[in-house]
């Protein structure tokens, strides 16, 4: 396996590699799921790529999937006919139903989509693992990074991906990540202070790199600046959607004429609801379901606001800025002040101070000329974070790997 490791981008005619990306569920929607197509897709202009879900719930993924990207699924729960609801377990039968009804022995309690896993997807996983054929195989959450670690094909590069950050996990899973990381080729992180402490914990038995998200070319750019506000993501605690409701009760009478629209689907959609009609914003305040031309959405907005608890790295708001929408967002571990630069390209506001929060939106809606200077900041940050520097830097650490590892009999040249 060798790879073009110049300082631009990769060159046709680069020696073809398999890689294999592990998502616990590619068909749902999430800010993991997204990259992982983005950067699968780059790839593929030059390799051999394929996305492998441990499990399927929904005939159709949510997200649009290059056809140069091979999807399959180990654990297929959608019945031949599509009634999910008449079929709860899908296309499992038997034994398969039982096992899926046992809870996984691989993936530790810890980890937070434990309940996720089964004793079936532990067959699955382990039987996939242990025959893949592929150069490299990227895992993308602690629990699929820790199986691999222990029952990935040796002959395989094994990357590990991390999307929130290592003091988010509970200690249980991080005793878990010191012990089985370090048999993974290569850890990858989204922000520098989250590697920094990676590398604090596992020292120099595993190499640990910053890689961040990349955002693709939208296709879209504001083009107008309706007295909107959005706000993404799935609606649930981690996201602080209840701390934004609050702070634009705070907003609303100062700005009667302003809305703000909540893209998202989600547990706390009820709780939610039930807190705008509470407040009375009802007529300000919109949930507005998951949206398949969010960046369309934002384009006619005035601002982005992120109101989340902590964040690994906040892909929607990276895309928010590459339409050219400013961003106030709370300073939450970790994500955004990598990406925002207080008062050019949008304003940090103290982590859960819901005060701060409507104060600065307030800021921001009085000033068309600073909404608008803070645009474009927004889009030339964005574009450092372009699709194709940010698949180069995945070849050059695949090559980098492989030259490491030549003449251990693990890869062959």
């Amino acid at each position: 396996m060798a790879l073009n490791d110049d300082s631009g981008p990769a060159e046709t005619g680069v020696s073809h590699v398999h890689i294999t990306f592990l998502l616990m569920n590619a068909f749902s929607m999430g800010g993991t799921i997204r990259t992982t197509y983005n950067v699968a897709a780059a790839l593929a202009e030059r390799h051999h790529v394929e996305i492998v879900s441990v499990y399927r719930r929904r005939a159709g993924a949510r997200f649009a999937v290059d056809p140069r990207v091979t999807v399959r699924v180990l654990s297929d729960q959608v019945p031949p006919d599509g009634d999910t609801a008449g079929h709860p377990y899908g296309q499992c039968t038997g034994l398969q139903e039982l096992a899926r009804r046992v809870p996984s022995l691989l993936v530790p309690r810890s980890e937070r989509r434990y309940r996720n896993f089964s004793l079936l997807t532990d067959v699955r996983m382990t039987a996939f693992l242990r025959r893949v054929n592929t150069d490299v195989l990227v895992t993308t959450r602690p629990g699929l990074n820790l199986v691999a670690a222990r029952y990935a094909n040796p002959s395989v590069l094994r990357v590990g991906q991390e999307h929130l950050f290592l003091a988010n996990h509970p200690p249980a899973l991080r005793r878990q990540i010191a012990r089985h990381y370090p048999k993974l080729d290569l850890v990858s992180v989204l922000t520098e202070r989250d590697a920094e402490d990676y590398r604090d914990m596992l020292g120099s038995r595993v190499r640990v790199v910053r890689v961040p998200n990349a955002v693709p070319d939208l296709g879209t750019r504001r083009v107008g600046d309706a007295k909107v506000v959005v706000a993404a993501g799935r609606l649930a605690r981690q996201k602080g959607f209840d701390l934004l409701i609050d702070a634009y009760a705070q907003v609303a009478h100062r700005y009667p004429d302003w809305q703000l629209h909540i893209y998202g689907s989600g547990e706390e959609r009820g709780r939610l609801l039930a807190q705008i009609l509470r407040l009375g914003l009802e007529r300000q305040v919109r949930l507005m379901g998951y949206s398949a031309k969010l960046s369309e959405q934002m384009s006619q907005a005035a601002l982005y606001v992120m109101s989340s608890r902590v964040e690994g790295f906040p892909m929607v708001l990276l895309e928010a800025m590459s339409v050219g929408l400013p961003v106030v967002s709370f300073d939450c571990p970790n994500g955004p002040a990598d990406l925002l630069r207080q008062g050019t390209n949008g304003v940090l506001v103290r982590a859960g101070d819901v005060g701060g929060l409507a104060d600065a939106l307030c800021a921001v809606m009085a000033d068309p000329g600073r909404r608008e200077r803070m645009g474009e900041a927004a889009r030339a940050t964005a574009r450092e974070y372009d699709i194709g520097r940010i698949s180069h830097r995945w070849e050059t650490l695949f090559d980098e790997l492989s030259h490491g590892l030549r003449g251990t009999g693990r890869i062959c040249g």
